[in-house]
């Protein structure tokens, strides 16, 4: 399954695809943006540890490789950590090719992804967490009519928590909420 627009490809993960997995994981920029340590293993390891999870994914996450139109792999989005009593997940999204920040792949990217999942599931709401520093991934969460909710502090950072119902997102419309006063300590 494959879905596109003017600017990106959402695509299933391939084995070809970790190499640049790898060298984003390792990259302490692309890592601090994601709130990640970066990887201190061999990519030997690295890659027998992705090859075991594309032949069996993590049960409820569901991840696609973002591609530009013209077959660049730039990137990755999932949703994942799925509620089906609630209806809900949580969604992510890294672009790694550092050439393609601020460019507008991440929205578009987010846009295919967050049409899929309301148009081919059951999910009602979807939320994601970023950190308070990570203003690209705000302004995209908001074109995509993410509203906040909330913050969390883990671990000595804090992160916006931000949230789309179904409703939202389909009338195109959602007043931004004003975070809460109160941080969730964990």
């Amino acid at each position: 399954m494959m879905l596109c627009d003017n600017l990106v490809v959402l695509r299933p993960k391939l084995p070809s695809d970790a190499s640049s997995d790898y060298s984003w994981q390792t990259n302490t920029e692309f890592c601090r943006l994601n709130n990640k340590a970066p990887l201190k293993i061999s990519f030997h390891s690295y890659l027998a540890e992705y090859s075991k999870v594309l032949d069996n994914p993590p049960e409820g996450k569901h991840e696609f490789a973002i591609d530009t139109k013209e077959g660049l792999f730039i990137g990755n989005c999932a949703y994942y950590d799925r509620d089906d009593i609630r209806k809900e997940a949580e969604v992510g999204i890294t672009i790694g090719e550092r050439d393609y920040w601020g460019k507008g792949y991440g929205y578009s990217a987010l846009k295919l992804l967050l049409s899929y999942i309301f148009s081919n599931t059951d999910l009602k709401r979807v939320y994601l967490k970023t950190l308070t520093d990570n203003k690209r991934a705000h302004k995209c969460f908001a074109k995509c009519y993410f509203s906040r909710y909330g913050r969390l502090i883990k671990d000595g950072k804090t992160f916006i928590l931000m949230e789309l119902d179904k409703k939202d997102w389909q009338q195109g419309q959602c007043e931004p909420s004003t975070p809460a006063s109160e941080a969730i300590e964990r």
